[in-house]
């Protein structure tokens, strides 16, 4: 393994006071002088990588954790198994990191497979497996598949799911550590796991869909994040549904100017194909609201506006409730995953309207019109029972790179598991 040693001041010698890197006798050197170091020391691990490296040890002085975590950022990649052995820290801070990576590195594995193997029973499948192994028998599961969702009322996930050859999937799961049945519900968690997004008959071109694996990024997301949430000490019961679906074309597909109806009565005209992800949470939303917890969080890869306004360094939150909103930020801060408040309303929701309906899901406008991601975000404020519970929308800017970077490489990034772990503790 490669020796990587810290050093807070510039390189003095043959690779300039500039160099991110220093090669010496012992192994490397990173100098993280400047502002932000977090970012030049993940930047050094993303160097690092980038040329061959995938076996390093961490050593020496000025390994703190979140120095530590940034490094790893840099020096995970879906190319490559990397071996990275953590400096010598308090114990409780090693077993706090193993736990993150775990979760992150199951992130990855998940959104970086290929929509061929990662498909909605799978992706349900892949997520009971990875809390089980870590919550044992404090956990159970149940699954809705293909027309029995639309028997039981779950409409979008139905519609959505119900052209793909591979069926959609309603997954719950009850992480209850009390062991009392009857314990109360403390927080639930929805995620969209869209494991394949064509736009449906808004069909995407090829330059947009070629990443569409990682519409599910939001399923993996709130997945990971129980399960790091639970290896942190979680004590109270939590409830996790995924709504997982392929948004495909063929002759049953959902259509523009279907209209849906939800089990709590509201009607939604189909405008928009692609903008399937607020569909299925839609039905996600409704059963977070039938556990009566005091706190609903979802998250999903949900829009290219999210993106637009705060870039692919932040992920995008919503809420009616502005002080949960100030208190994800604030926790976004302490993990380091930034997070940034969009503007979200109750007159949002009027946004969308419909002639035949009251919403429609989108906007006949590209990309949904102006203030698309709070547009989005007021269609899924419809599904929750926001007078008797505290709601917050992430919607996953970051949690993706199309390509690599001098920070990260291609792919899943775990950004946003820490931050909606600290939420639930």
């Amino acid at each position: 393994m490669l020796k990587i040693s810290l050093s807070s001041v510039p390189h003095s010698g043959v690779w300039g006071e500039k160099a991110l890197v220093a090669y010496e006798a012992e192994g490397a050197v990173v100098h993280f002088a400047g502002e932000y170091p977090l970012r030049r020391i993940q930047q050094a691990a993303r160097q690092l990588q980038s040329q061959g490296i995938t076996q390093a040890s961490l050593d020496g002085e000025g390994w703190s954790y979140e120095r530590q975590w940034a490094f790893y950022c840099g020096f995970a990649t879906p190319k490559a198994e990397v071996q990275l052995r953590w400096a010598s820290i308090d114990e409780d801070e090693l077993e706090l990191l193993n736990a993150r990576r775990r979760s992150a590195d199951w992130v990855r594995k998940v959104v970086n497979a290929t929509p061929e193997d990662m498909y909605p029973e799978k992706l349900a499948d892949e997520a009971v497996s990875f809390l089980s192994s870590i919550a044992g028998e404090a956990l159970s599961h149940e699954v809705v598949v293909g027309d029995a969702l639309a028997e039981q009322g779950w409409i979008g996930t139905h519609s959505v799911g119900r052209a793909s050859s591979r069926p959609p999937v309603m997954l719950t799961v009850d992480f209850n550590p009390t062991g009392d049945t009857d314990a109360p519900v403390s927080a639930c968690l929805v995620g969209k796991g869209i494991t394949f997004d064509s736009g449906g008959y808004s069909i995407k071109s090829s330059a947009g869909m070629v990443t569409m694996k990682c519409d599910m990024g939001g399923a993996a997301t709130v997945t990971a994040a129980l399960g790091y949430a639970i290896e942190q000490g979680l004590r109270q019961r939590v409830k996790l549904i995924l709504c997982c679906a392929e948004n495909m074309i063929a002759g049953n597909a959902y259509k523009l100017g279907d209209v849906l109806t939800y089990k709590n009565g509201q009607t939604v005209e189909i405008v928009n194909t692609d903008a399937e992800g607020r569909l299925v949470l839609a039905d996600g939303l409704i059963a977070a609201s039938e556990t009566k917890a005091p706190l609903i969080i979802d998250a999903a890869t949900l829009t290219g506006a999210a993106m637009m306004a705060v870039g692919t360094d932040y992920n995008a939150l919503f809420g009616l409730d502005k002080a949960l909103v100030f208190k994800a930020q604030q926790l976004s801060d302490l993990v380091n995953e930034p997070a940034w408040p969009l503007p979200l309303e109750s007159w949002h929701q009027a946004n969308c309207p419909s002639y035949y309906a009251d919403t429609a899901n989108s906007r006949v406008q590209k990309g949904g019109g102006m203030g698309g991601a709070s547009n989005a975000a007021a269609f899924l404020s419809r599904f929750v029972d926001t007078d008797n519970c505290g709601w917050v929308h992430f919607d996953l800017a970051a949690c993706f790179r199309d390509s690599a970077d001098a920070r990260w490489a291609a792919g899943a990034t775990g950004v946003g598991v820490a931050n909606i772990a600290a939420m639930l503790l």
